[in-house]
């Protein structure tokens, strides 16, 4: 069972504010270079860690309210909730290792 999911502000509540695990979640577009290098990486990531974490997705171009609410100007953009809670984030392609670090940082 894979542990990426895509969301939609109709599901943005109950996968994102309401999880009881830590949710990171990665706005992207088709379009986007940088993102399409992304993505396996968060597969790879939710793969090896999923049971700890949720990977979600979210295509800007279909969610534009989303996008705006958390004022993403740049993707890929990925944000990391907690309780609800927006904890942590980045912007562009980051390097696995990076990326693992910043996940298990807010597993701790």
């Amino acid at each position: 069972m894979s542990n990426v999911i895509d969301v939609t502000k109709d599901t943005f509540r109950s996968e994102v504010i309401d999880s009881d695990k830590l949710v990171v979640v990665d706005f992207w577009a088709e379009w986007c270079g940088p993102c399409k290098k992304l993505s396996p990486l968060l597969d790879e990531i939710a793969e090896e860690i999923g049971d700890e974490v949720t990977i979600a997705k979210i295509n800007v171009d279909e969610e534009r309210e989303l996008g705006a609410m958390f004022q993403v100007m740049s993707i890929p953009s990925v944000l990391m909730f907690k309780n609800g809670e927006k904890v942590d984030e980045f912007i562009g392609l980051q390097p696995k290792p990076a990326i693992t670090s910043k996940i298990q940082a807010q597993l701790q």
